[in-house]
């Protein structure tokens, strides 16, 4: 094996001793691949070479596509490349072929097989060859270097492939690792494969003839050495590839001879003991002179699986290039399985155990399918026990891999294990891969459910000791109990959907057993040993449920599996004969379980949902219609008796999937419908009434609450899936909630359903008004029960109930949410409905939120007893979960413009206070209203900060205001999170980042009018604050912003560094260098000054925009000065183009711009304006025309 080189050395220049020149025939040196005789003597000639390869560079890709063949032409392979790679020919014919030119000429088709491993390498150089002769040249071995030759550009390698010297050169840009074996594309597919299989025929075709003739596989061999150990990447991953396919291959042939041999043996035997006595037998001495020869030949094939080991593989397992390490751990994995004789040991398992460990998810996956193949053969497990303990461990880790392949792999490779490794895992072992059943990666889940299913639900028995039980076998039984069981043990009840989808593929026959399930949910059993508990009832109905749904729906759980995949034509007729064997079943025995469990609110609920997978066009048919009776008949029972949520809103739904129009059961289902809902009605109106005429003491009677509680519990459930408008709920709800605010007697449970109910009731009215035409009559009585229901929540926000408070604030978001985007009809009629809160309504809903979301409970003395019964119950979660939900419901009428955008800035103030429990809904509600209005809502974030200074200074005591304090440093926190939302883009926020300067300037020096400089103007600390966007400033905009700051400053407050730090410290975050505030403050001299403007600040909204707030407009009313420079319209297609020789004017049109400028200097600079015309603009804020 030749060693890395050491050092480096230039290529000779003259002849080595020992070595001469041997002309090489013209037929090898073709189609790019040159070989030639002799060196490169002259720097003529290496500059002759170099372009050469330049040529072939330059043209490389054409040559690479005459390769293959275009549509409609015919292309001629000429060498042994060509031919492999075209693929047309049988590989046997093209071997064979080879073989005749090499018993003909060995060393021209030796060269052309040298020449094609080249090519396969991707080589555009040329290929220098020389016979070694002198076996005692000392200098060879320091000629196999590769090199770098500054002069050509040229990369050389020199290297031995006995008996030849060779020299391969090629051009440096070979590095860029595109070679045939990792090229994209089917057609490059097709020659890797093509490749190996040349390897492996090669091999078998030359067993019988050049094999071992001491010439062949030493030149292959050395050739393939000095390949891999190349620093090319490409001679590395070609020369291992053919390395590892030729001792695959010859793997095979010696196990072939093997077998022979035993022939062979036993053949002799025969002959030897037919001959006894006989003193001579020439059949007898040709098989022992054939047996002779069959016991040489695999100590040199073994001898050429040596050489190939231990220079190849046992070099590259390790290297740098993961599909390399690959190739030489999978071809190890065939041969142990191949050859476990002699591969099968503890010598070579360790390899694999080591790239158990590999970085490469492609690596460790090449070790996994190895040792499958080995585990799968019970034969060979027994020489297995040293790895299994070493490396169990590490195999179990793996089923945690961050690669989902390599995860499933390893638990396939862990059942493999179980099964024919007796003891391999122990009984903790198995219950950890177990839980992988409710993995989200439906592979890996499916592979624990084979090892959950064939380890501990099959149980090893024989099915006919045991007896029939009501037409079912015992082992059936046994199986479900253990299932059971395991599921009850997981204490993952909400997963049962996961663990039947993990063991569908695999149980089918059981969990689709509904006969046998429930027919142990039905029967009375003797022994009480044998019957199930509660508990275990209640698993086995959401096993039932679970079976179903999967049986019917045919696709994974939601949450595991992706997309909804499309079924084949195969699986939809499974699917349909499912659902008819789940009808069939279900429609005579579903009456007889709702029966049995009439009083258990968990099991009917489960029960009760499985109509909705019938097959409903079977209760057409006579002999199963009768069966409908009963089961409208028990569903009633169901809803008069009970008045849990969950059992009335599945027994509504089972109504509702039966009440089809299409269905021949439609008119039998609504009578049924109709007289339920009668009958509860009538009952609500009695019990109400009976209610009002107790007088005082109508608080009193426990027992009439609660009956009026469920009457209103059952009616609501009804009214969400059904339209219930032609027994005017509403109005009763109407009168019963507006008899609470006045009586404040109510219990909590009844307002609750109450309010749900109504809510119902008008939004099935407004469906119905958007069907039908509507007169505008009844729609002006439809608003007015909008805005009376409205009012009713409001008023319910301050209800002594917490829940209450809470359901009416969220009811009213969903129902504004509604009734705000109304769709106009063409008549316009149906737009009268359309309905936006007023601002008092706005007012009370923020109030609101800054309660029940911003406020620590504990400070509310009113709560405090009931906050701590909640965390008594530890029920906090349950708390912020629902102040997400409530914040969530808020935020998005803030987005779809429902409420005004300023809004928000009280809820951007708790931005950082409360980012662990509700930042990620801060942070979607800023990112939606800059999407909508990037304007406005740079506009809310500075009133926000506004807002926030305002009150820092209110709390000072008169003083000015402490910039050192915690308040004032949590502000400037905030603005730089807030500076943080705009990203790196900034042209794409250029115009919102100028608006908050630009506002920002102006409250800043808010109130500064007849200062003159004299005192500082109340604010002025605010740009401190400010000063944290200026780097989301571009560049040519800072200097744009000084100049309109200038125009606020007053001349002496530039003296006077100390008293005016704020505006240092903002002046200092806008320039960076002396240059560029000397050119801002030139730039000022053709602004005009300050003065004080005769019309106050104006702004146009564009159409559909938001109007300003009442705080935003009072303070500009209030703030006693305006200027006359002013910002231009910030939208962005608007802009000017600025066509001067200021590159960043270029580049960059500026924001801002002076109204009346005059220069007061001439300029030859000759500025092009070239006005795009605005589609929309957002703010228009003009003082003046402009002049230029």
């Amino acid at each position: 094996m030749i060693a890395e080189p050491n050092s480096v050395v230039n290529l000779p220049n003259h002849k080595e001793n020992g070595i001469h020149e041997e002309t090489v025939p013209e037929p090898t040196a073709q189609n790019g691949n040159c070989l030639r005789n002799g060196s490169v003597k002259t720097i003529k000639g290496k500059r002759k070479i170099r372009e050469q390869c330049e040529n072939r560079r330059r043209n490389s890709s054409s040559s690479r596509r005459s390769n293959q063949p275009q549509s409609g032409d015919v292309v001629e392979a000429v060498t042994l490349f060509e031919v492999v790679s075209m693929g047309k020919r049988a590989m046997q014919s093209v071997v064979d072929d080879w073989v005749e030119a090499y018993k003909k000429d060995r060393d021209v088709a030796l060269l052309d097989l040298i020449n094609f491993f080249i090519q396969c390498s991707g080589c555009q150089g040329m290929v220098t060859a020389e016979m070694f002769q002198s076996l005692q040249n000392c200098d060879v071995m320091q000629k196999m270097t590769e090199t770098f030759d500054e002069e050509t550009g040229l990369q050389y390698k020199k290297f031995m492939a006995y008996p030849w010297i060779l020299t391969v050169t090629w051009p440096v840009d070979m590095e860029n690792e595109d070679y045939p074996l990792v090229k994209p594309g089917s057609y490059w597919k097709k020659f890797r494969a093509n490749f190996c299989e040349f390897n492996a025929v090669l091999i078998q075709q030359c067993q019988c003839s050049i094999l071992s003739d001491s010439y062949l596989m030493d030149t292959i061999i050395s050739l393939l050495t000095g390949l891999a150990d190349s620093m090319v990447r490409a001679f590395r991953h070609t020369s291992t590839l053919a390395a590892m396919k030729l001792l695959t291959a010859l793997v095979n042939l010696n196990l072939s001879l093997d077998a022979s041999k035993r022939n062979l043996e036993r053949l002799y035997e025969v002959e030897k003991n037919r001959t006894t006595g006989k003193r001579t037998n020439s059949r007898l001495d040709q098989l022992e002179k054939k047996r002779k020869e069959y016991e040489q030949k695999p100590l040199e094939i073994e001898s050429m699986m040596n050489a190939i080991f231990k220079g190849i593989f046992l070099q590259r397992y390790r290297d740098i290039v993961p599909e390399i390490r690959a190739i030489c751990i999978e071809e190890m994995g065939s041969w142990m399985k191949i050859y476990p004789s002699i591969f099968l040991n503890d010598s070579y398992l360790k390899y694999i155990g080591w790239m158990l460990y590999d970085k490469q998810s492609e690596v460790r996956l090449k070790c996994l399918q190895g040792l499958q193949g080995i585990y799968d053969q019970k034969e060979l497990v027994s020489k297995m026990d040293l790895f299994t303990s070493r490396f169990k461990d590490r195999i179990m880790s793996m089923t945690l891999d961050k690669d989902h392949e390599v995860a499933v792999q390893a638990m396939k490779l862990l059942m493999l294990m179980s099964q024919n490794c007796e003891d391999s895992l122990s009984s903790e072992d198995c219950e950890t891969l177990y839980q992988f059943v409710y993995t989200t990666h439906r592979p890996l889940a499916v592979a624990a459910g084979e090892l959950l299913y064939k380890r501990l639900i099959v149980q090893e028995i024989d099915t006919e000791t045991f007896p029939k039980r009501n037409g079912k076998l015992e082992p059936i039984a046994s199986q479900l109990k253990t299932l059971i069981i395991f599921f009850m043990e997981s204490e993952l009840h909400s997963h049962v959907t996961y663990l039947v989808d993990s063991l569908w593929d695999w149980s089918m026959s059981l969990l689709k057993d509904w006969g046998g399930m429930t027919a142990l949910l039905l029967e009375n059993a003797d022994n009480q040993k044998e019957a199930l508990s509660d508990a275990q009832e209640s698993a086995l109905i959401e096993i039932i449920l679970a079976t179903v749904r999967e049986a019917a729906e045919g696709h994974p759980p939601v949450g595991r599996g992706g997309a909804k995949k499309i079924l084949s034509t195969k699986e939809k007729k499974i699917q349909v004969e499912d659902s008819i064997k789940i009808t069939e079943h279900f429609i005579v025995v579903l009456p007889q379980l709702l029966a049995k469990y009439s009083e258990d609110a968990e099991k009917l609920t489960n029960l009760l949902q499985i109509p909705q997978y019938f097959y409903l066009d079977l209760y057409g048919t006579g002999p199963l219609e009768k069966h409908l009776d009963a089961l409208l008949r028990e569903v009633k029972a169901i809803v008069m008796d009970h008045s849990n949520m969950d059992v009335l809103e599945s027994c509504s739904r089972l109504y509702d999937n039966l009440y089809n129009e299409e269905l021949p059961i439609y008119n039998k289902v609504a009578l049924a419908r109709t007289e339920l809902v009668d009958e509860l009605v009538d009952q609500l109106n009695q019990l109400w009434g009976s209610f009002l005429s107790q007088g005082e003491d109508r608080c009193a009677e426990e027992g009439g609450i609660h009956c009026i509680y469920s009457a209103l519990r059952r009616i609501t459930a009804f009214h969400n899936a059904h339209d219930l408008s032609k027994w005017n709920l509403y109005d009763k709800m109407s009168e019963l909630l507006v008899f609470e605010m006045e009586h404040c007697c109510l219990p909590v449970q009844i307002i609750l359903p109450a309010l749900q109910c109504a809510y119902f009731a008008l939004l099935w009215q407004l469906g119905s008004a958007a069907k039908k035409l509507s007169s505008k009559e009844n729609l002006f009585v439809l608003k007015t029960h909008l805005r009376h229901y409205c009012h009713i929540c409001s008023c319910y926000f301050s209800h002594s109930n917490r829940d209450v408070r809470e359901k009416a604030f969220m009811v009213l978001c969903d129902f504004l949410m509604i009734v705000s985007h109304q769709d106009t009809s063409d008549d316009g009629t149906l737009g009268l409905l359309e309905y936006f809160p007023s601002e008092t309504l706005q007012s009370k809903m923020l109030l609101f939120i800054q309660d029940h979301i911003f406020t620590e409970e504990e400070d509310k003395a009113k709560d405090l007893a009931e906050e701590e019964d909640r965390n008594k119950d530890g029920q906090k979660l349950d708390i912020l979960h629902m102040k997400r939900c409530l914040l969530a419901a808020y935020c998005k009428l803030i987005i779809h413009n429902v409420i005004e955008m300023t809004a928000a800035a009280e809820i951007y103030k708790h931005y950082m206070k409360s980012y662990n429990d509700f930042g990620d809904i801060i942070k979607e509600t800023l990112s939606r209203t800059r999407h909508n209005d990037k304007i406005q809502s740079a506009k809310t974030l500075i009133l926000c900060l506004q807002q926030l200074f305002q009150k820092h200074v209110e709390g000072q005591d008169g003083g000015g205001p402490d910039t050192s304090s915690a308040s004032f440093n949590h502000m400037k926190e905030l603005a730089r999170r807030f500076s943080l939302t705009f990203g790196w883009d900034q042209v794409k926020t250029r115009e919102s980042v100028a608006m908050i300067h630009k506002e920002g300037i102006e409250f800043a020096f808010q109130g500064a009018a007849g200062l003159e400089g004299k005192c500082l103007p109340p604010n002025l600390n605010f740009l401190v604050i400010l000063s944290e966007f200026s780097n989301k400033l571009l560049k040519p905009d800072k200097r744009l912003v000084y100049s309109y700051l200038l125009r606020y400053v007053p001349d002496p407050a530039l003296s006077r560094a100390d008293s005016w730090y704020a505006l240092g410290w903002y002046r200092t975050s806008l320039l960076a260098s002396e240059e560029e505030e000397s050119s801002a403050a030139s730039s000022l001299n053709e602004w005009p000054t300050v003065g004080v403007a005769k019309t106050p600040f104006k702004r146009k909204f564009s159409e559909g925009s938001l109007h300003k707030s009442d705080h935003t407009e009072t303070m500009n009313r209030t703030s006693g000065i305006h200027y006359s420079a002013h910002l231009p319209s910030l939208a962005p297609r608007s802009r000017k183009r600025l066509k001067s020789h200021n590159s960043c004017l270029q580049e960059y049109p500026p924001l801002l711009a002076s109204a009346n400028i005059k220069r007061k200097n001439s300029c030859q600079v000759v500025i092009k304006v070239e006005e795009i015309p605005s589609e929309d603009t957002d703010v228009d804020v003009v003082g003046a025309d402009q002049e230029t």
